[in-house]
């Protein structure tokens, strides 16, 4: 009794998991109740079974893309972001670090002309 209970409930797993993928193939938009109405599952069943609930988040997650073209554009414009203020970051790290040279630069003529003037007293 176990054992068929167990086996009807990896079917309707793989059936959901098949009609995810079937749906991603042919790029139409997923949603529960289209698949419930491919697979004839109950809408509790998709959100309650872990193993199907995290592919169908994924499988959501990979169509926002190309269902909503703004979407990628508007993630091409801020990669482009990010990389001009790494390249910002990095041109005022050298920055600092060239002005910490010359800082210590100054700082050891300072020094040295203190001991001069010292020496005159």
């Amino acid at each position: 009794m176990i054992e068929e209970n167990q086996r009807k409930s990896k079917e309707k797993i793989e059936l959901a998991l098949q009609a995810i993928q079937d749906m991603l193939a042919n790029k139409e938009r997923i949603s529960v109740p289209k698949l419930m109405k491919k697979t004839g599952l109950s809408r509790g069943f998709f959100y309650k079974n872990p193993t199907v609930r995290d592919t169908l988040n994924q499988a959501v997650e990979q169509q926002a893309g190309m269902i909503d073209p703004r979407r990628e554009i508007l993630n091409m414009a801020m990669e482009k972001q990010i990389e001009l203020l790494n390249q910002k970051v990095a041109a005022l790290s050298r920055e600092n670090k060239e002005l910490k040279r010359k800082n210590e630069k100054l700082q050891k003529a300072l020094r040295k002309q203190d001991l001069n003037f010292i020496k005159n007293l």
